[in-house]
């Protein structure tokens, strides 16, 4: 991979793709941004000096191959991760240097993430697994105040996505488009600002992937709900409002 000189700056995801929408807030955003990775004595950059600006209440994707990058700005965007150099800014407030704790609230109550694995807990029901953000960020007194109103927004959630009627199903005896379900739902109880979906589809087949990349358009629409996606099918990233290309750690005009 190549670094970027001077002379050749590091594209970014405005100069590459279609800007955001005018009318909108830039509600997260990235500066310089850069992660390596160290694989015995060679230091791999996987994400180099990128530049993006996320909308608020747009449906923005990434696509690119595996070991483009994608994901890593996904991680580092959504606190999971930290960079190597550079800044994320979110409505305004530069999260870069927070400390793992202030990190940690900021990404239960401002962030929801939907992964490729689902990442359930097997031994909760699919109730259980929604609830538990809510349950985490609410500490023991708050949990105790507000347990029933979470609970119904829990069950109103997986209702909202096909499970009003399997939400005491254990993962096992849900399937893989359930269980995404369930995901999608668990990164909705907080009542996140921005969804990060690393993959979403990538596990389903066909017919299933159209049916939730479906509602996540839906939750975008009326809860105006703003999604970032990553993913390496380039059919579901053309159905997002704005989409970019990352090759090797920058953006690009379009796929190599």
């Amino acid at each position: 991979m190549n670094e970027p000189t001077e002379s050749e700056p590091a594209q970014t995801a405005t100069e590459t793709a279609e800007a955001g929408p005018s009318d909108r807030e830039v509600i997260l955003e990235c500066h310089k941004l850069s992660r390596d990775f160290q694989s015995g004595e060679i230091k791999l950059h996987v994400l180099r000096s990128v530049d993006f600006q996320l909308y608020e209440g747009e449906m923005a994707s990434i696509v690119g191959s595996s070991g483009a990058g994608k994901s890593t700005l996904l991680h580092l965007l959504g606190l999971l991760d930290t960079p190597t150099a550079g800044e994320v800014i979110y409505r305004g407030r530069n999260l870069t240097k927070l400390g793992e704790e202030a990190a940690a609230k900021v990404r239960n109550r401002e962030f929801g993430f939907v992964f490729q694995s689902f990442h359930l807990l097997p031994d909760f029901t699919a109730l259980e697994n929604v609830l538990m953000p809510a349950r985490i960020g609410a500490g023991s007194m708050k949990w105790m105040r507000e347990a029933t109103k979470l609970k119904q927004r829990a069950a109103d959630l997986l209702d909202r996505v096909g499970l009003g009627a399997r939400q005491s199903h254990v993962p096992s005896r849900l399937s893989g488009g359930e269980r995404q379900r369930v995901a999608l739902a668990r990164a909705l109880i907080n009542e996140p600002a921005v969804v990060f979906c690393d993959e979403p589809t990538g596990n389903l087949d066909s017919k299933t992937a159209d049916e939730i990349f479906g509602l996540i358009e839906q939750f975008n629409k009326e809860l105006g709900k703003t999604f970032l996606i990553v993913t390496h099918d380039d059919h579901i990233a053309q159905r997002a409002q704005r989409h970019l290309h990352m090759v090797d750690g920058v953006f690009v005009d379009r796929p190599e």
